[in-house]
Formats: structure tokens, sequence, C-alpha cells
């Protein structure tokens, strides 16, 4: 596959991204949970770039191979805390509202935020717009997988 664009953009609007990147990563959430948050979002969204970017990023986080290769079953595997399972799940409703899912309930709102304070539950949010926001620029152009950030 061949990138449609071969720019990476205007600077200003590079520069804006970067600022929310820092207020993600200043919002007090585990490096881990937010790189697990990440790839969960660019799995469902099938983003190569992302998917490959994420898992290189949450392995210089100390992120192992066996937790990995297994976000896309969270649900059936033993590997992961409480909190993790709490940010998959709002990453999960928060991605899929385009498949006519009933988006972040109450419910899975509740259990977030059992787990995370206000802060740490927008920057999670944040996050998760943002994986959102690059898969869809990722897809739209193509760009390949096997680049990280």
């Amino acid at each position: 596959m061949e990138a449609r664009l071969k720019d990476s953009g205007n600077p200003e609007v590079f520069g804006a991204i970067q600022q929310i990147i820092k207020a993600v990563h200043a919002g007090g959430v585990d490096p881990l949970v937010l790189e697990l948050v990440h790839l969960r979002a660019s799995q469902i969204n099938g983003c190569s770039p992302c998917v490959f970017g994420g898992v290189q990023s949450a392995k210089k986080h100390g992120e192992t191979e066996e937790r990995l290769h297994n976000v896309v079953a969270w649900r059936e595997t033993p590997f992961y805390t409480e909190p993790e399972r709490a940010a998959l799940a709002l990453t999960e409703a928060a991605t899929r509202l385009q498949d006519g899912e009933p988006g972040v309930t109450d419910e899975i709102w509740a259990e977030a935020a059992k787990h995370f304070d206000e802060r740490q539950l927008s920057a999670i949010t944040l996050n998760i717009a943002l994986t959102n926001f690059f898969n869809r620029i990722n897809r739209t152009t193509r760009q390949p997988a096997g680049q990280t950030w």
C-alpha cells in the first residue's frame, strides 16, 4: 500500500496535536493503560500504523508480549487488572459508536469511575478520541504500517 499523502501536514496543526498529547500524558494515568487504550481502539478501527506504532511504544514502556498479543481478547484472558479492563471497556464503547452500539453506558462509565478520578477519566477519554482521530486520518490517507512516532 502506498500512502496518499507524503507530507505530514501543517506544522501548526502538528503543534496543536502535540499539546493535546502532552495534556493526555499529564492526566495522571499509568502510561501502560494509555498504551492499551490506544492499541485497542486502533485494532477496532483497523489502523495498521497505529497498531504497529502502539505495540512498539508499549514495549518501550515495559509492556509484555503476552499482554500485547491478547489485547484483542482482553475479556477472555487473566492478564489485565480491573482498572485496565475498565479502561478497555470504555475504549471499546467510545470507539464502536459507528457500529450502532449504545456508546458509553452509565454502567461502563461508573466502572471506569471506580478506578480513575475525573482528571484521569478526562485523559483517557481524550486519548480515545485522539486515537480515533489518528486512525481515521491514517486510514483515509492509507498510511502504511512500519512507521513509529
